[in-house]
């Protein structure tokens, strides 16, 4: 599903679902062992889960992950990047914003700011140790990753359930102030959620709640620096950062495709009819790109009006997270614009993209100060 407004009719289409029983090819077992996506097809919670079901599961997780908690991060995300960006002002060989300074060929905006802002904020919103982090994020790597052998993909899922599945039982013994024990706790007319389901949630709020965040903010600076005429309107104020940000996720969405949806029926659409069975691969990156809904479509412009993209989702299975990544993109550009106005990027081959069926960005991204 490629096109805009094919893609949007069908997401809250109530013949397309998320149970993997009703993809042909698994429930035949047909799918090779390893298959890099099958984590996808298969964790427990609400991504695989239609109807009733689904809507117990994301209403257990919205009493937990609600609005009014992700306004109350709003402090700590502007302190964590205040710290980094400290940091990177080290690293560039000054302290303030304007230092030309810094080590030859610049430095990697991605793994020194866009990456540790949001897993740190999903680690503390989890209760996740700050020891595990970059644990947890380089097995979720391994798991968006299109490239990883099978052996890989299975070794990764396997260690990444039972590092989540230990930190349930660490917050079952001692409880905290974090979303975590607020989902062991959460009820709907007394229904928990079941252990699998549980570690199911966790490992997709884990890999939602950061790789689409670091993806995004890293989108967005390389988007801004390649147009300098945009992010002029940006700075001098003629347009909000929430623009930038909604541009971005429309130009260059940090989900390229998710997988999957089933359909529980023959669907026709247009000269095609999808059988069903089949598995449809909803593709945000390139509904994005569609000139058929968004008028030259290819072009960078905050000014775009109106810009309803797709990129968190449609239907019922819209994106909980949406909120929170918005809130750290916009605090991740505004606060490092402010401290380094005169951010470029660094001379060199342009960056190598992400091995991701899933991810969509850049390996790097350096920039000099």
């Amino acid at each position: 599903m490629t096109h805009h407004d094919t893609l949007q009719e069908l997401l809250a289409d109530p013949r397309v679902g998320k149970d993997p029983q009703l993809w042909t090819t698994f429930r035949e077992g047909r799918l090779p062992e390893g298959w890099p996506l099958i984590t996808f097809v298969t964790v427990p919670g609400m991504i695989t889960a239609d109807g009733e079901d689904h809507r117990r599961l994301r209403g257990l997780v919205t009493q937990a992950f609600t609005p009014r908690r992700v306004a109350a991060l709003q402090p700590a995300v502007e302190a964590r990047a205040t710290a980094l960006l400290d940091r990177i002002a080290e690293l560039a060989g000054g302290s303030q914003g304007g230092s030309q300074g810094g080590p030859e060929g610049g430095f990697d905006l991605r793994e020194h700011f866009a990456y540790p802002l949001p897993m740190h904020v999903i680690g503390e919103l989890l209760g996740l140790p700050p020891k595990q982090q970059d644990e947890l994020h380089e097995l979720s790597d391994t798991l968006v990753s299109s490239s990883a052998t099978p052996e890989a993909a299975v070794a990764a899922q396997r260690s990444l359930f039972a590092l989540l599945a230990s930190v349930v039982a660490a917050k079952r013994a001692e409880p905290g102030d974090d979303l975590t024990t607020a989902l062991i706790a959460a009820r709907e007319d007394d229904d928990r959620l079941s252990e699998s389901e549980l570690v199911g949630t966790l490992l997709l709020m884990l890999v939602a709640g950061h790789e689409t965040t670091l993806n995004l903010i890293t989108n967005a600076v390389r988007a801004l620096l390649a147009h300098p005429e945009q992010l002029r309107l940006v700075l001098d104020g003629t347009v909000p950062w929430s623009a930038a940000v909604e541009e971005t996720l429309r130009y260059d969405s940090p989900v390229g495709q998710f997988p999957l949806r089933y359909a529980t029926e023959d669907i026709p659409v247009g000269d095609t009819v999808i059988r069903r069975g089949e598995a449809l691969l909803a593709s945000y990156a390139a509904a994005g790109r569609d000139d058929a809904h968004f008028p030259d479509a290819d072009r960078f412009d905050l000014t775009r009006q109106p810009n309803r993209h797709l990129s968190f989702g449609h239907g019922p299975h819209f994106c909980l997270g949406s909120g929170l990544a918005r809130l750290e993109a916009e605090t991740a550009l505004r606060l490092l614009f402010e401290r380094f106005p005169a951010l470029a990027l660094a001379d060199g081959p342009a960056p190598e993209p992400i091995g991701s069926f899933v991810s969509n960005s850049v390996r790097t991204l350096r920039v000099t100060v």
